[in-house]
């Protein structure tokens, strides 16, 4: 219910509701941009304007019951840091906590996310027994699929452990584990997204 008196509200306030993530409002005019994101309880709002940013607070103060948390620093298990070179996306706790979750915290770090492809064939030709519990492995995978969207430097080591989600093996486990070592070298690399460029 109260969802649809917000969507209500933005859609009065000049705000279109994004066709392919209902949860994104957008309001654009000749200088202004603004970017409203819903979650839950939560609404993040940015743009190209203080001003219209400020004015479009005090008007969702005046319809609902709502605390202004400053600015944005955590949002989804994603560090958003702001620098002078422009803002940083960060998922170190995330990360961290992954690593304790399997046992890694104090392994010793690897420089690549994966191995050469070669080694890989010849590892999961060793290897090559099905996991009796998958769904170990597929959460692993899936947590690394989330932390992928602030480190593309693992995108094509989760994107070839995914491939096996349905029947992984010892070897995929363990290609999986290696990646874990190697974002323990660092765990808190994220994405910069620099000032001034479009």
């Amino acid at each position: 219910m109260w969802n649809e008196k917000l969507v209500d509200v933005f859609l009065e306030l000049g705000f279109e509701q994004s066709k392919c993530d209902h949860s994104m409002f957008v309001k654009t005019s000749k200088s202004v941009f603004i970017v409203l994101l819903v979650y839950v309880d939560d609404i993040v709002i940015t743009g190209s304007c203080s001003y219209e940013i400020s004015r479009i607070k005090s008007l969702l103060k005046s319809k609902f019951l709502i605390k202004d948390l400053g600015m944005l620093k955590y949002f989804l298990g994603i560090e958003v840091l702001k620098t002078k070179d422009g803002l940083c996306l960060s998922q170190r706790k995330y990360c961290l906590d992954l690593l304790a979750e399997f046992g890694l915290t104090g392994c010793k770090p690897v420089n690549t996310p994966i191995e050469p492809n070669h080694i890989l064939t010849h590892l999961c030709e060793k290897d090559n027994q099905t996991l009796p519990d998958i769904s170990v492995y597929q959460k692993l995978v899936g947590k690394l699929i989330y932390l992928s969207h602030t480190r593309p430097d693992i995108a094509y080591s989760v994107q070839y452990l995914s491939q096996y989600m349905h029947s992984p093996t010892n070897a995929h486990f363990k290609i999986a584990l290696r990646l874990l070592r190697y974002l323990k070298g660092s765990p808190g690399k994220g994405i910069l997204f620099k000032k001034g460029i479009p």
